[in-house]
C-alpha cells in the first residue's frame, strides 16, 4: 500500500508539471496584454504636421507710410503712398509709388539742404524666393546744387513700377537719397550725405 501511494503521488506530480509547461508555452500572460495594447496604440498615434502660413508684409496696407531718417545733421521725414488701391497692385499692372521728402537741420544756422539724386532699386519676391526684377529708377536733380528740401520746402515724386513676374507676392523698394548740405549760410561749398530707406508692398492676387 505504501509503495502504490508513493507511485501514484509521483505520477500526479509529473502530470501537473506537464500541464504547467504546456500552459506556459501558449497564449499571452494576462499582465502582458496591457503592455502590448499600449505599444500598438503608441505606434498608431503619430500627429499630422500642420501647414505653415507665411504672412506678407504690406507697409501701404493703411494707405500710406511715414519713415524718419537721418543723414548727418539732417533729420528727414519720408512719406510713401500710392494713387492705385492695394487690391489693384497686381503683378501685371503698372503700379505708381509716390513719395515726398523734407529735411530739418539739427544745428540750423541758415544753411541750405538739397536733394541731388534719388534712386530706387526694386526686389521682387515669390513663394520660392527672389524673382527677376525691373531696372532701377532714379531722378537726378536738373538744378544746381539740387532740389531744396529744407522745411518748409519739400521734394515730391512718383515712379511707375512696371509689370513683374506673375508669381510675385511682394516688392521691396530700396530708396537712396543723396543730399548736399551747405557748410555755411553763404558758402558755395557743400557736404554730401546719404540716407537709405526700404518699403515693402504686397502684390494682390
Amino acid at each position: 500500500m505504501i509503495r502504490r501511494s508513493w507511485k501514484n503521488a509521483a505520477a500526479a506530480a509529473a502530470l501537473g508539471t506537464a500541464l504547467v509547461v504546456t500552459l506556459s508555452g501558449c497564449g499571452t500572460a494576462p499582465w502582458a496584454a496591457g503592455e502590448t495594447s499600449a505599444a500598438t496604440s503608441t505606434k498608431t498615434s503619430t500627429p499630422t504636421p500642420k501647414a505653415t502660413i507665411t504672412s506678407i508684409v504690406n507697409e501701404l496696407a493703411t494707405g500710406s507710410a511715414q519713415h524718419q531718417l537721418q543723414a548727418g545733421d539732417a533729420a528727414l521725414t519720408a512719406n510713401y503712398w500710392s494713387t492705385l488701391s492695394m487690391d489693384q497692385w497686381t503683378a501685371e499692372a503698372n503700379k505708381p509709388i509716390s513719395f515726398s521728402l523734407i529735411a530739418a537741420l539739427g544745428t540750423d544756422q541758415g544753411q541750405g539742404v538739397y536733394l541731388s539724386r534719388v534712386s530706387v532699386v526694386v526686389a521682387v519676391a515669390g513663394p520660392k524666393g527672389s524673382l527677376e526684377a525691373p531696372a532701377p529708377l532714379s531722378d537726378q536733380a536738373s538744378v544746381t546744387p539740387g532740389y531744396d528740401i529744407k522745411s518748409p520746402y519739400s521734394y515730391s515724386q512718383t515712379f511707375i513700377l512696371p509689370a513683374v513676374d506673375p508669381a510675385a507676392t511682394s516688392v521691396t523698394l530700396s530708396f537712396t537719397y543723396e543730399l548736399l548740405i551747405q557748410t555755411t549760410p553763404t558758402s558755395g561749398t557743400y557736404a554730401k550725405q546719404t540716407a537709405s530707406d526700404q518699403v515693402t508692398i504686397a502684390i494682390a492676387e
